[in-house]
């Protein structure tokens, strides 16, 4: 009985949920407005809406309880009373590995296609591997945080004091089951920062020095700024952002990391903006771009299935236009270190060639951060030199 009420809140979330938006802005406001729904109610039906929207466009024409099955199979490791009431015979199977999960899942469904998950395998950044990416949409991403230099020992203590399995990912980075609710159990939080892992390996092609003048160009939550601000306190730092209300969310944060020294800007960067950076000229420039964030939608799975062709474009476009307005500011011979959280060629290697034929700049390194394989975030990141 409890499997099937389980079944029919998730055909529930599934047909009021609004598409454009991301679940996890959907689910708080209908939990507010099921109040009869316990913790466990709750933590269920989240698992299955995320699962469900795991297997992307793949048998798309199949019923939703059908194709909300396969996921659950796909996407546990451990057997769970939901799959047992409703397939026995591949709750079974659940410790089966992902290739023998798949083999029984094509007898099953022969329509069945692993290409069906993410339909733009086509247009994947070189060096990605498809089969390794594609299968990695069945594996809930951990939680990365980054600890601050010395608080190392007390978020190492507190974690295992709260049973809480972690590893050590070096350079300050450790790994955590995603959903540990952190403000339980680590006292102080000025000791870490959530940020994931490829995005805190993109620190390594900034390189700064000290006293150099660098702009964080689309600063976002500014994670990034303090990945540079750790490398080099000594940094004078400028941040923008075309969104106000990011802007203002930066100065607690900031504050609390020991940032105390930087100018905020709101810009719009396909703008012409010389009438407000006219005299400034920066030893480095972050522009982590705003693109499809495909390299993120292992933890936004719903977005697959949201995704139209026409938006990669879309987003080329504006990375190149972005491009264009910022990199007039970069002093000759310093870096310019793009980013993006897109699994895209042409958001990717396509604006990098863009840089490099356009606008004069020299490519001195780039990489995909592969995070597909470790449970993270995939990131492209180039390291660029203006000539």
């Amino acid at each position: 009985m409890k499997a099937i009420n389980q079944l029919k809140t998730f055909q529930r979330i599934l047909d009021e949920y609004p598409a454009e938006t991301p679940l996890s802005k959907f689910l708080p406001g209908f939990y507010r407005q099921n109040k009869q729904m316990g913790s466990t109610d709750r933590r269920i039906a989240s698992r299955l809406i995320y699962n469900y929207f795991r297997l992307g466009k793949a048998l798309s024409s199949t019923a939703a309880d059908e194709r909300l099955f396969i996921a659950e199979f796909l996407c546990n490791s451990q057997v769970n009373s939901f799959l047992q009431h409703f397939k026995p015979e591949w709750a079974a199977c659940i410790d089966f590995s992902i290739d023998e999960k798949l083999s029984l899942i094509k007898k099953t469904c022969p329509g069945f296609n692993l290409d069906d998950v993410f339909t733009w395998t086509s247009q994947l950044s070189s060096g990605i591997d498809k089969e390794s990416f594609l299968r990695s949409f069945f594996v809930q991403p951990d939680l990365f945080i980054r600890v601050y230099k010395g608080f190392e020992t007390q978020v190492k203590v507190a974690l295992a004091a709260a049973e809480i399995v972690f590893k050590d990912e070096s350079n300050g980075c450790l790994s955590l089951p995603n959903g540990t609710r952190l403000e339980t159990v680590i006292s102080n939080p000025h000791w870490y920062e959530v940020q994931d892992l490829s995005s805190q390996q993109t620190a390594q092609f900034f390189k700064p020095q000290k006293w150099e003048s660098w702009w964080d160009a689309c600063a976002a939550s500014g994670g990034k700024s303090l990945l540079l601000h750790d490398m080099e306190p000594t940094v004078k730092l400028v941040v923008s952002d075309i969104r106000e209300s990011i802007l203002n969310n930066l100065d607690e944060r900031f504050q609390q990391a020991g940032l105390l020294k930087y100018q905020k800007k709101l810009l719009d960067l396909t703008q012409n903006n010389d009438l407000i950076l006219h005299d400034y000229a920066f030893d480095g420039i972050i522009l982590d771009a705003p693109c499809s964030g495909s390299g993120t939608w292992g933890r936004t799975p719903e977005m697959i299935s949201q995704f139209e062709d026409y938006k990669i474009e879309f987003f080329q476009r504006l990375q190149q236009s972005i491009v264009r307005n910022v990199v007039k500011y970069l002093k000759p011979g310093k870096p310019l270190v793009y980013i993006t959280c897109s699994v895209f060629k042409a958001e990717n290697e396509g604006v990098v060639d863009f840089m490099v034929r356009e606008l004069g700049l020299r490519l001195e390194e780039s990489k995909i951060l592969k995070g597909y394989e470790n449970k993270a975030d995939t990131m492209f990141v180039a390291r660029t030199i203006a000539r």
